[in-house]
């Protein structure tokens, strides 16, 4: 949708590329955050136990809706934010993610490892943060 309207800069300089992600984007328009997702399903039952892959297509299935409430795509994501319980299924999570981002413009990102989340058989949670182009009048 808006992707023109942001600007990735993948090495400032002085600073190493990035691999998968991008050191500084910045942009102009409407900002919109989306908390932290996991892997359950609109009917608040997990998804994938025991399988880091299917919890992690489940979460970016989540992103994925949330981003549509606001009008959004993976393209008017300026920053991830990925907790993990085991920094092993990193490889997992960038496959997933690949499969949703713009490898050649990906958005700035963090990951963390972290020693559960808030039920334990969660994997992995991931919150954005999105940049949308200025409201015209009559939108959201």
């Amino acid at each position: 949708m808006t992707s023109a309207l942001l600007t990735h800069i993948s090495a400032p300089e002085g600073v190493a590329p990035g691999t998968g992600y991008t050191h500084v984007v910045v942009g102009a328009g409407r900002f919109a955050a989306i908390s932290g997702q996991v892997a359950y399903d609109e009917n608040g039952k997990l998804v994938g136990r025991g399988d880091p892959e299917a919890q992690t297509r489940q979460v970016f299935e989540n992103l994925r809706r949330c981003l549509a409430a606001v009008g959004a795509t993976f393209d008017d994501v300026v920053k991830l934010t990925y907790f993990v319980t085991d920094f092993d299924h990193i490889g997992i999570v960038r496959t997933v993610r690949d499969e949703h981002v713009d490898t050649g413009r990906p958005p700035a990102s963090s990951a963390v490892q972290v020693v559960r989340l808030f039920d334990p058989e969660l994997v992995i949670e991931v919150e954005a943060l999105v940049l949308l182009p200025d409201a015209e009048a009559g939108d959201r």
